[in-house]
């Protein structure tokens, strides 16, 4: 016998943040933070090519964390 699959019965596991306002955030000013993260990795790693993604999704972690963190 098969199990049908429904929305109701899926289970999925992410964390969503309480406010819904928080991920329209991700808009201009959140980009210029990560953006300006990611120069300071970049310049803490001595001005090193070659690392630039590297360097955004790290900044894109920090910045998000630390939005979601302090609500903003």
């Amino acid at each position: 016998m098969r199990t049908r699959t429904t929305a109701s019965n899926l289970v999925v596991n992410r964390a969503v943040p309480p406010n819904p306002a928080f991920m329209q955030k991700y808009s201009d000013e959140v980009r210029e933070r990560i953006a300006k993260k990611a120069y300071e990795l970049y310049e803490q790693r001595g001005w090193q090519d070659g690392q630039d993604i590297d360097d955004w999704l790290q900044a894109e972690e920090i910045v998000m964390r630390k939005a979601y963190e302090t609500g903003e």
